[in-house]
């Protein structure tokens, strides 16, 4: 199931945020995106509907297993697209804004390829 971008972002985005501090509630998500809490309250109860992620009571933010398996995805696309641009002369921080933005469109045959070339490149 194909979804929306910003969805994929937040997902991804909860991801990062549970892998680097353990834990991920509402708050934590607007702070690192800077946006508003109430534009991500809507988006996590819709990605809660349709069952990418579960809130507990004290607003905790698991992934469910397909939020889990997109945000992964995502996340080493990212990693692995802003890998590649360094190595062909990317800043760091130009390179990271621009595999955030390649990381929802590029196909899975171009991906594969750029992994084969970075597992070359050690």
């Amino acid at each position: 199931m194909k979804i929306q971008q910003s969805a994929e972002n937040y997902l991804e985005t909860i991801y990062m945020l549970r892998k680097s501090k353990g834990s991920c509630r509402s708050i934590d998500i607007a702070n690192e995106l800077g946006f508003s809490k109430p534009s991500v309250s809507v988006a996590m109860k819709n990605l809660r509907t349709n069952g990418y992620i579960e809130v507990s009571g004290d607003g905790n933010i698991t992934l469910l297993e397909p939020g889990e398996k997109i945000a992964r995805e995502l996340f080493e696309r990212h990693t692995m697209l802003t890998r590649f641009l360094v190595s062909i002369g990317v800043s760091e921080d130009i390179a990271a804004e621009d595999a955030c933005r390649i990381e929802h469109v590029i196909s899975k045959e171009s991906f594969e390829a750029i992994k084969k070339t970075l597992a070359n490149i050690k």
